[in-house]
């Protein structure tokens, strides 16, 4: 092989791509620095003071975007539940403001149609899904259409094992609990819902069926009597849809609405 074609066929390839990788790489370089999109550092900040569960309880989606929306006063510093009170305060010494007062924030199923309780229309023998469940024609097992199925899907979405299960319903852990809010986009029957800790007094039910069906079907759901809205010293409870329903910002927690209640659906939680 002559100089010649040594170097056209092997030399010149190699050299030629060489070149390029080069004016490519110092374009590349140039763009990097013309475009650069600059970063707050207050964002790194507040991501390094949170605890990175990416739960999406925040309603943003993962700490990330918390962090740039906090960065932009677009979000409260309370906002992070699985963090707390101590992470909203480190939040608060990067953004120069206070965090405020810190409430914990965590999630209540609303129901207490336990096996005593309520009746079953059949024995289910699907998928181990509420989902599935409640895509049957009677929207589950039991004869309240409002009931929680069960079968345990908020359970398998909890990051932090606060949902156990006691005669077919799910239960909260409040001391596991973070309020990241998981559980919620699980239940198909919209029973999950986030209340303040700090407020012990729960309605548990969901039924939006008049009384005399609510009896029928279960004898722990509300029956819409209005004796909790008509006693409750702060008018912090009213009865709409056939459901008792509270005011938390009004609640003192007197819990007269709980000693009223015919149904015990009102409950006062540890």
């Amino acid at each position: 092989m002559t100089d010649t074609s040594l170097f056209s066929t092997i030399l010149f390839p190699v050299l030629s791509i060489g070149g390029l990788s080069v004016v490519f790489g110092a374009l590349l370089g140039f763009s990097a620095k013309k475009f650069a999109v600059e970063v707050d550092p207050k964002v790194e900040e507040i991501q390094n003071a949170l605890p990175g569960s990416n739960c999406g309880g925040c309603g943003f989606p993962g700490c990330a975007g918390f962090a740039e929306a906090v960065a932009r006063h677009k979000a409260s510093y309370n906002n992070c539940s699985p963090g707390g009170a101590d992470t909203a305060e480190k939040i608060a010494v990067t953004m120069g403001g206070s965090s405020g007062v810190f409430v914990k924030k965590v999630a209540f199923i609303k129901c207490n149609g336990k096996d005593e309780s309520v009746k079953r229309n059949y024995i289910y023998d699907g998928p181990k899904s509420c989902v599935a469940a409640s895509q049957l024609a009677t929207g589950g097992n039991k004869s309240c259409a409002y009931s929680c199925i069960g079968l345990e899907s908020c359970k398998h979405v909890c990051p932090f094992n606060a949902i156990i299960m006691i005669d077919s319903i799910a239960e909260i852990d409040s001391k596991n609990c973070t309020g990241c809010g998981k559980c919620i986009a699980a239940c198909p029957k919209h029973l999950i819902e986030l209340v303040p800790d700090n407020k012990k007094v729960r309605v548990l039910c969901n039924s939006r069926d008049s009384g005399k069906v609510t009896r029928i079907n279960c004898r722990a759901g509300c029956i819409a009597c209005k004796i909790c809205e008509k006693n409750c010293p702060q008018q912090a409870i009213t009865v709409e849809n056939n459901i008792a329903l509270i005011d938390y910002e009004k609640c003192i927690m007197c819990q007269t609405c709980a000693g009223k209640c015919p149904t015990k659906s009102i409950n006062v939680t540890k």
